[in-house]
Formats: C-alpha cells, structure tokens, sequence
C-alpha cells in the first residue's frame, strides 16, 4: 500500500476511534457509577486510547484524547471538567508514553496511566479551588487509580489480541 493511501487509512480510523471515544465518554456521562467518592469513575473510554496507542502510534492516541476530552466536556460538562480531565490526561499520557518507551506491559502501563490521571486532577483541583486538603483523598485515588487502570489494560489488551491485525501497517 502506497504511503498516500496508508495516511487516508490512518485518518479514517483516527475518524472512527475518535467518534467511539466521544460515544463511550457520552455512555460514561449519562451512566455514572457513584461509589461515594467524588470524580471516581471507570473511564472505559480510556480502553480506546489504549488500542490506539499500541496500534496506532502516540501522536494519534493524544490526538485522540485530547479531542476527546474537549468535546465530551463542552457537550456534557463544563470548564472545570474539561481542565481536570485535560490535567489528568496529559499527565497520565505522558507517563504512560514514559513506560511504553522502556517496554513495561500494557497492564502496568495502564495501571499507571489511571494512578497518576487522578493525581493530575486532583493536583488541579487543589490549586483551582485553593484547598490544598484534597490531596486526602489521593490513598482512595490511587486505589481507584490502580483498579481501573487494571481492567482498562486488561481489556485494551483483548482488544489489541483479538483486533490489531485491522489497523493499517
């Protein structure tokens, strides 16, 4: 396949992984799962970054979530979710391009990724509301962190199996 041909694939799935992760971010907003802990939530739409960072490559899976993170917060929330999830999302990213960089598994990958987007975003929440206090909740966040990172690498790892021979090469 020609490279000209090869970048309008590329951008066609960039196209439809970004359509799914606005989807999931949508599923995720209208059906929260409230455990009694503020901004704890699974977020399966990291399980769609993650297929795309292994198989796409790390400039398409920022893109991505960035878009992501953007859309769904001016559709479905607000300015402040839009700068905690951007804070939390830029920070786990680049740990997480960290650790692919030096070949850990996915799943600690992941697990990673879900620990230190919590502590991003708690980290903005403190400075944004000046209640440096919040940084209480970071055991909860980090078992939070830890839990959903785990299921999400997991599941981005079946993906990968069971649906990596699709992507362009």
């Amino acid at each position: 396949m020609d490279k000209e041909k090869l970048a309008y694939k590329k951008l066609a799935y960039m196209g439809l992984f970004c359509a799914l992760a606005i989807l999931m971010g949508y599923i995720e907003a209208i059906l929260p799962i409230h455990i009694g802990i503020p901004g704890v939530k699974l977020g399966i739409v990291n399980i769609v970054i993650i297929f795309v960072f292994y198989t796409l490559g790390w400039k398409e899976a920022l893109t991505i979530s960035v878009i992501r993170i953007f859309v769904v917060g001016f559709l479905f929330g607000n300015l402040y979710s839009i700068l905690f999830s951007l804070a939390g999302g830029v920070l786990s990213f680049l740990v997480m391009l960290i650790l692919k960089k030096f070949h850990f598994h996915i799943l600690t990958v992941s697990i990673a990724g879900g620990i230190t987007h919590n502590l991003g975003q708690l980290l903005i929440a403190s400075f944004v509301v000046q209640v440096y206090s919040l940084m209480y909740f970071m055991p909860i966040m980090i078992v939070a962190g830890v839990a959903a990172g785990a299921v999400i690498g997991y599941l981005g790892h079946l993906a990968i199996k069971r649906l990596a021979y699709l992507m362009p090469k």
